[in-house]
């Protein structure tokens, strides 16, 4: 997630509020209220009654970027595997279920040992498969699917989900007020009592989804290709999802102690938004989450991405129409550039009335679409990516040196006061709009106290956005927009020209 504001039309009350931005970073800084359990986990609570209802966010700093060679993959893996229940949901009898659950790992362990081995007896490796399928099967009779699922939904729960990135894991729901305590309860029994059930069938699912999105998919192809390019040093060249290798060679016993470290109040942030009481939410949370033990720091990430020296350039061979992306290194929050550059993409790609859009869609017509986005995480400096797609019979070659026509345009031409303006009001709306809702309240707390280390990124945002000028969008253009610093992936099929 970069932390551009998602959003489109204007309203009358959004544009009320425009003209006191101060307001709302005021506002938010009186009605946020942090909380911090005696094991470390962090409450941020915002009282809201126009609603009965409250959202709940859940987020763990640890994600892709934490994971070492021998854990790749681990974090995504996990948050298919925290939705298959605890000791007391998601089964018939845990105490039944239980020696199952460990015979099905020593035959998995025995399985995975034996297709490492490089004189591995086919026939012990069919024998232990057909064992292990007898035993899932059987294992299925105590599995009841997607039990948070239904006793959320049961309860007027919606847009229950979860997500990892490369910087965090997240957890959330949005529900009636009256079912605080529910919540409290499943929430804090995942974190206290967690069973990695059907481990070895997920790890299928996740090879799966992986050749689904990668593999077939030209846009995640070129996506994975242009990220692993870009990084050399830094972890956040690996697929949040892992390599194919790294998935298949997960270890339930790795997997389980990833968890039982990291995905513990110590690094663990909760936002609650709505119709709550804080004494009382407070005292719950205290309650239900306060005996769980702190867990383990995550490390520090030691690695740091060396300054690139030359461009990188990459063709991806792939039966799809062609497409280019290209990505320039740069800072990230707090640093003041990186507020520039949530600046610079309004002002390049945001929307019809847009530089990159005019040009090279409408005037040139050279490209069907042209789009701008930060990735891949936020934690450590990142990636600011162009991805277009050439109009036929145009290539990626005529569309790149567009593209830098009007990079070199920014560099040297100051943007319009007009220009400015407009991206600034459009940040603006577009963050109001994110912050008027719970989820996106609760969302946006629980994702800068992680990633910025302070929710109150949040209330200067504007004040700062408000004081960059066209000298300094055009100092960030001539810094970082020079061929040195960036990675260009062009796909395309076999004998296309790029």
């Amino acid at each position: 997630m970069h932390h551009r504001f998602v959003g489109r039309s204007l309203t009358a009350l959004l544009l009320t509020l425009l003209l006191a931005p101060g307001a709302l970073a005021q506002s938010l800084e009186e009605k946020v209220r942090e909380h911090t359990l005696a094991n470390g986990l962090k409450l941020l609570t915002v009282e809201r009654h126009d609603s009965p209802t409250f959202a709940a966010y859940i987020t763990i700093g640890v994600g892709g970027v934490d994971e070492t060679s021998q854990t790749r993959g681990v974090a995504h893996l996990l948050e298919h595997m925290l939705f298959k229940g605890t000791k007391t949901l998601g089964t018939v009898d845990f105490r039944k279920e239980k020696p199952l659950l460990q015979e099905i790992e020593e035959v998995g362990v025995a399985l995975d040992t034996l297709r490492e081995a490089r004189d591995a007896d086919p026939q012990e490796v069919s024998r232990l498969k057909d064992r292990l399928e007898a035993l899932q099967k059987r294992h299925k009779e105590f599995v009841v699917k997607d039990e948070f699922s239904r006793i959320y939904a049961k309860n007027g729960g919606v847009g229950y989900n979860a997500f990892t990135s490369k910087d965090l894991t997240t957890y959330l729901v949005s529900l009636p007020a009256n079912k605080f305590e529910l919540w409290a309860a499943v929430e804090s029994d995942r974190m206290k009592n967690p069973v990695l059930r059907e481990f070895y069938t997920e790890r299928e699912v996740i090879t799966e989804e992986r050749r689904r999105s990668y593999e077939s998919s030209p846009g995640g192809m070129l996506y994975e290709t242009l990220i692993a390019n870009a990084f050399t040093v830094h972890p956040y060249r690996n697929p949040t999802i892992g390599w194919p290798s790294d998935i298949v060679n997960l270890s339930l016993a790795e997997t389980r102690d990833f968890l039982h470290s990291y995905y513990a109040p110590v690094n663990t942030v909760i936002a609650i938004v709505g119709d709550i009481d804080t004494e009382e939410a407070v005292a719950t949370v205290e309650r239900n989450f306060g005996d769980i033990p702190p867990g383990t720091p995550v490390p520090p990430v030691v690695a740091v991405e060396p300054e690139q020296k030359g461009e990188k350039r990459v063709k991806v061979e792939f039966d799809a129409e062609p497409r280019l992306a290209v990505a320039f290194h740069k800072p990230t929050l707090p640093e003041r550039d990186d507020y520039v550059f949530d600046l610079i993409d309004l002002i390049l790609a945001g929307g019809r009335t847009s530089r990159l859009y005019r040009a090279l869609v409408v005037e040139q017509q050279l490209a069907t679409s042209v789009s701008t986005y930060g990735a891949p995480g936020s934690r450590f400096p990142n990636l600011f990516v162009f991805s277009l797609v050439p109009r036929y019979p145009h290539t990626p070659g005529e569309v790149e040196r567009a593209l830098y026509a009007e990079l070199q345009r920014l560099a040297s031409e100051p943007v319009t006061p007009r220009e400015l303006e407009r991206a600034r009001n459009r940040l603006r709306t577009d963050r109001l709009r994110y912050l008027k809702g719970n989820t996106g309240l609760a969302r946006m707390l629980t994702y800068y106290q992680t990633v910025a280390k302070d929710w109150r990124y949040l209330v200067d945002y504007d004040e700062v956005v408000a004081g960059i000028g066209a000298e300094e969008v055009m100092a960030a253009a001539r810094t970082y927009f020079t061929p040195a610093n960036r990675t260009v992936v062009t796909l395309a099929k076999k004998g296309q020209q790029p």
